[in-house]
């Protein structure tokens, strides 16, 4: 197994980690977005949870990307 400085904070729908990259992106926090789907079709392969995808931040961005994604999701739940 090997170690990655890169963190997964999220893993939701489009809409929603749209919302947090955009954010995310405001305050200087480049986030990593993993789509399982897209990689899987443009291979020829199919992926078992279709619509989700993953963000990724770098460890030392960690408590501030947090922050982001309780307050995007407060939003969606409200």
């Amino acid at each position: 197994m090997s170690d990655s400085n890169y963190i997964k904070i999220f893993t939701g729908n489009f809409i929603i980690v749209q919302r947090i990259s955009e954010k995310l992106n405001h305050i200087g926090i480049n986030p990593v977005v993993k789509d399982e789907t897209e990689s899987g079709r443009l291979a020829g392969f199919g992926a078992s949870i279709q619509g989700l995808q993953e963000i990724y931040v770098h460890k030392d961005e960690l408590n501030k990307a947090v922050e982001v994604v309780e307050s995007v999701t407060a939003e969606f739940q409200s």
